[in-house]
């Protein structure tokens, strides 16, 4: 494992180095999994989204800049990748359960009890149900800000536009998701 900085790993491959594109690879790999798969919603297509963003990298990796970090601009080539991916399939067919690592409430996720272990099942499956309800760029800042813990301005980068672009996109996601949850937390607080 080779504990260098992103940037000098990117000096490497410049000069020809490939295994320091390896090691870039295996630091930012799981990441860039959970964005696209977070989008996408499918194994199979985040597994081959995820490869051609590595490849895209390697062979751009002339034109990276350095006026954000390496991470920022792969993030961003993932990105970009991903909502043309779903640009070109159209609504997404079928539904996956939304990762446990979601917030849903300090004292439902403490309840241990079968009660309170299918009424958290249901709100990840509701919040997963809206979060893919989202339009695309809605959905793409929601995924970066709350799953991946990006800044507004780190995700405003990835997305290439204005940290208030992003904080109102959270905020009208935000908005988006309470309506949609709404009825079933009145369900379940009755």
């Amino acid at each position: 494992m080779d504990d260098r900085p992103d940037e000098l790993l990117v000096e490497d491959v410049r000069r020809g180095r490939t295994e320091a594109f390896s090691e870039l690879a295996r630091r930012h790999q799981q990441r860039v999994y959970r964005l696209v798969y977070g989008m996408t919603r499918s194994h199979s297509d985040a597994d081959d989204l995820s490869q051609e963003v590595f490849m895209t990298a390697f062979r751009s990796i002339s034109g990276f800049n350095g006026r954000s970090s390496f991470y920022t601009w792969l993030y961003r080539i993932a990105v970009n990748r991903t909502l043309n991916f779903l640009r070109g399939r159209g609504p997404e067919k079928g539904r996956a359960e939304f990762r446990e690592n979601l917030p849903c409430g300090e004292a439902m996720a403490a309840d241990a009890s079968p009660e309170g272990r299918s009424i958290r099942a249901e709100l990840q499956s509701r919040l997963a149900e809206a979060v893919d309800s989202l339009p695309l760029l809605y959905k793409a800042s929601f995924l970066l800000v709350v799953d991946q813990g990006l800044s507004h301005a780190e995700a405003a980068k990835v997305l290439g536009c204005s940290e208030n672009t992003v904080s109102w996109r959270m905020h009208k996601a935000r908005k988006m998701l309470q309506a949609r949850l709404r009825p079933y937390m009145s369900e379940v607080g009755s």
